[in-house]
């Protein structure tokens, strides 16, 4: 019997399935009508930005960097354009290594090229270009060119480089640029928004000197591009920009041919020299010997560079004028005197029988002059570099009176000048040593360690710069002035200059009469003292005071040889000047590393100097050479006009191109655009004799 189908069922679960499908279909439709609505109505504006952001790109427009000037306009730094070849790690399609062999084959790509690259990327890893090889030539761009659709991710880009055209002339003033580091990447993170936004596309940042101190005003203000780009990310076309405002210029009161001269006076000796403006403090010259090339630093230094340099026996890295610190020797005498007159310990006429040494105790502190200086008061004594006098005077004031009034004279103090990194030195006192020490024994303050201080040694160790600021507020009638490097900051857009106000440090009080008296005995020192041979002839009148710093201690049974000794283990020669004594335009203060007498060493030097800034003059060759090998006193061979001498020296093509730039050519236009450790200087002993002076 045959089963006959139940329709109204049949119909009915029909129906039911319509339903449900239907009812499927109006619950996905719903949901994509209130997604549109969502996605069209209320994320409309979020929406619109992003497919805007997709179809344009906002490129960054890097600055040039401002120009660094000397007072007569000569360019200290400057900037030209250059071919990089980059590689940007993240879009390669084929590993680093194998990519770098690949174009090595199209452009020569040496290994300390591989090298530096490899640190850059460990360095800076949140860079998306990093060059493999810079300043490429014509030829070089056209071969990769050709063959760019092998390598992507790998481009040539026109990028702004920094030039110092007078290489490692005053290197340690000017200072130099890098690029970004980590650290100074996370230091950002802590700057104003604005501050972020105009470093935006910037991969180099001042490391040293005026480059790094001044960098906001050099940097300028980044500007923006709207480009229109493909979905492959090329720019298509150029909607709206803002362009970018190059840093400012910088002028510095540096003379760059006096600098110059300093350093070839030099030579090969390593030293130290500040030559200030006393009445403004003004910085002149700003010498540290030996120097270094700025321009390696520039684009990341070669290991065997940074090696050669880092691990030098002459430490060239050290600013010696502002880090370097060294026992003052007899220079500190002057102020030591100053300080006996308003104290009230000395008198000017008060004289005290010098046998040529000083007991005190069990120990016997030796006079330079074995058979003595006889009969010495303060005059002679600052005139022939008594170290009698001052062992006794050391003794007299003690080491807190001698601290406490010597501080004045921005000694063991920061003097503030304008730039990073600098040394506060040491002027002790008893409470420095209770602080220095941890054993109560070494705290301790013993009688016979003031004895020393007398004549510049013991702990005393200033810096060159804080000699120089030292004689420079004597020079001007007891007025101290900051120093300062820049004297001005041109405005790139309005071309007008602001100059940099002089700034007087705090007032000094000290009596007229009591100044008279140590100018009279400084200018005597040029006259008949351990400083006339060099200044024999001038044709001015100078004050100064010439100074020996032992390095190393010699016992008391031993005397002081410097043929027997190693060429470091040699004493300093110091020498602070001003000139002329009536009205002072320049003064300064110097140190020749382990050259031994500061009147036949370093007083020369200073002589040159004031011929050149007070005469107009300029030393002759041979005696330029006699001066580097310490053969010379007075200036031999006939002095040349200082207007006439060359500049740029030898004919330097690329200072050529600096000069032009200062005379008002404008420098090449660009698509765009850590530091070296200071190894500290041996401090002295604690003398057991008296060096000469």
């Amino acid at each position: 019997m045959t089963e006959l189908r139940n329709v109204e069922a049949d119909l009915s679960r029909f129906r039911a399935r319509v339903l449900a499908a239907s009812l499927v279909v109006l619950v996905c439709f719903l949901l994509l009508s209130m997604r549109l609505v969502y996605l069209q109505v209320f994320r409309h504006e979020d929406l619109n930005e992003q497919a805007e952001n997709n179809r344009t790109s906002i490129v960054p427009i890097v600055p040039n960097r401002g120009l660094i000037l000397d007072r007569n306009g000569i360019v200290l730094a400057t900037n030209y354009s250059a071919y990089t070849l980059e590689i940007s790690p993240t879009r390669l399609t084929e590993p680093l290594d194998q990519t770098i062999d690949a174009l090595a084959q199209v452009i020569e790509i040496q290994p300390r090229d591989r090298r530096r690259f490899k640190k850059l990327l460990e360095e800076t890893k949140g860079f998306e270009s990093l060059p493999i090889r810079t300043k490429l030539t014509d030829e070089e761009v056209a071969k990769f060119t050709a063959q760019r659709y092998r390598f992507p991710g790998v481009d040539i880009k026109a990028r702004l480089f920094r030039n110092y055209p007078w290489g490692e002339l005053a290197s340690h003033v000017i200072g130099y640029i890098g690029r970004i580091n980590q650290a100074e990447k996370a230091q950002q993170d802590d700057w104003s928004d604005e501050d972020q936004a105009n470093y935006r596309g910037t991969e180099y940042i001042g490391k040293l000197g005026v480059e790094h101190s001044f960098e906001r005003q050099l940097h300028g203000a980044t500007g923006v591009e709207q480009v229109e780009t493909s979905a492959g990310g090329r720019a298509v076309r150029k909607l709206a920009s803002s362009p970018a405002t190059p840093g400012n210029t910088v002028r510095l009161g540096l003379d760059i041919k006096l600098q110059k001269l300093v350093e070839d006076l030099y030579g090969n000796r390593r030293g130290a020299l500040v030559a200030l403006d006393p009445k403004t403090g003004e910085v002149l010259a700003f010498v540290s010997k030996p120097t270094f090339d700025p321009n390696l630093f520039v684009d990341g230094i070669d290991s065997e560079n940074w090696q050669m340099l880092n691990e030098s026996i002459d430490k060239p890295l050290l600013n010696r004028a502002l880090r370097g610190t060294y026992p003052p020797g007899s220079t500190f005498k002057p102020f030591m005197a100053l300080a006996a007159l308003e104290t009230g310990k000395r008198r000017p006429e008060q004289a005290i029988s010098d046998p040529g040494y000083f007991w005190f105790g069990n120990h016997k502190f030796r006079d330079d002059k074995p058979e003595g200086h006889g009969s010495v008061d303060m005059y002679r004594s600052i005139v022939q570099s008594c170290d009698t006098y001052y062992y006794m005077l050391a003794n007299d004031m003690g080491v807190d009176l001698i601290h406490d009034q010597l501080s004045h004279y921005g000694f063991g103090e920061i003097t503030g000048i304008d730039i990073a990194g600098e040394s506060r030195g040491l002027l002790p006192s008893t409470e420095w040593k209770r602080k220095a020490y941890k054993r109560p024994e070494q705290q301790r303050w013993y009688a016979g360690e003031t004895i020393s201080l007398g004549i510049g040694q013991g702990y005393n160790n200033f810096t060159v710069l804080q000699i120089a600021n030292a004689i420079a507020t004597v020079a001007n009638n007891g007025v101290r002035m900051k120093p300062h490097l820049v004297s001005a900051i041109e405005d790139i857009t309005t071309h007008q200059s602001q100059k940099i106000a002089p700034v007087e440090a705090d007032p000094l009080r000290v009596k007229p009469e009591n100044l008279a008296v140590i100018r009279r005995a400084l200018v005597g020192v040029n006259i008949e003292g351990t400083g006339a041979s060099a200044f024999r002839g001038a044709g001015y009148t100078s004050g100064g005071k010439t100074g020996t710093a032992q390095v190393v201690t010699i016992a008391q049974n031993q005397k002081y040889n410097a043929s027997q000794l190693d060429e470091r283990h040699r004493d300093h020669a110091l020498y602070m000047a001003y000139a002329p004594a009536e009205d002072p335009k320049i003064a300064l203060a110097m140190v020749v590393e382990n050259a031994g007498f500061g009147g036949a060493n370093s007083a020369p030097i200073a002589r040159r100097v004031f011929d050149y800034w007070l005469m107009g003059q300029y030393p002759s060759e041979e005696d330029i050479a006699a001066v580097q090998k310490g053969q010379a006193q007075a200036p031999i061979g006939k002095p040349r006009n200082a207007a006439e001498v060359a500049w740029p020296p030898g004919g330097n093509s690329t200072g050529a191109v600096a000069a032009a730039v200062a005379a008002g050519a404008t420098p090449a236009p660009s698509a765009a655009s850590s530091a070296a450790a200071a190894a500290r200087p041996a401090a002295s002993a604690v003398p057991v004799r008296a060096p000469a002076r």
